[in-house]
């Protein structure tokens, strides 16, 4: 997979002076459990809580190099996105998924050579209760972000913006 020609550092230095802001970065508190390092594309959103049923719904649709923002709230008792979740992303053309929430089976998500963003590891699956909401705004650490918002990500961080910056 090549890497996307963009630094998160050079898309934040500039649009610094924008108002309103263009680039929102997200909080340095995500780590990359996947095998590709930068990576970049429009928003689909995912919001559940310990459920990742519409995630699986999400991944088994075409990706077409999205990324998928999955709003778990935050929560690290049970992981939302593992091996299997993040191959059939992989194998439906999703550009990489960020997690605000636990994943699992980290050599699985290693191999299939997407992006995994997450907060931590946890070995616990998530229920399946068939919750959840698909493609609407959600809040991740305190960053807004909207379906079709363009996110890019590298070893230096996570950034989005309203609109494609390159």
């Amino acid at each position: 997979m090549s890497q996307p020609a963009f630094s998160t550092c050079d898309l934040c230095d500039a649009h610094e002076k924008s108002d309103p802001p263009v680039v929102r970065p997200l909080p340095p508190v995500f780590r990359n459990f996947g095998a590709a390092v930068a990576f970049a594309g429009p928003v689909a959103t995912v919001r559940c809580f310990e459920d990742n049923s519409r995630v699986k719904e999400a991944v088994e649709s075409p990706g077409e190099g999205r990324v998928l923002v999955v709003d778990g709230g935050a929560s690290v008792r049970r992981a939302l996105v593992g091996g299997n979740l993040a191959l059939a992303a992989a194998r439906n053309g999703w550009a990489g998924i960020v997690v605000d929430g636990a994943v699992r089976d980290v050599a699985e998500l290693r191999a299939c050579g997407l992006a995994v963003h997450a907060l931590a590891l946890m070995p616990q699956r998530s229920m399946k209760r068939n919750e959840g909401q698909r493609d609407l705004p959600v809040t991740i650490q305190g960053v807004a972000v909207r379906p079709g918002d363009w996110l890019y990500a590298d070893e230096d961080g996570i950034a989005l913006s309203d609109r494609r910056l390159i």
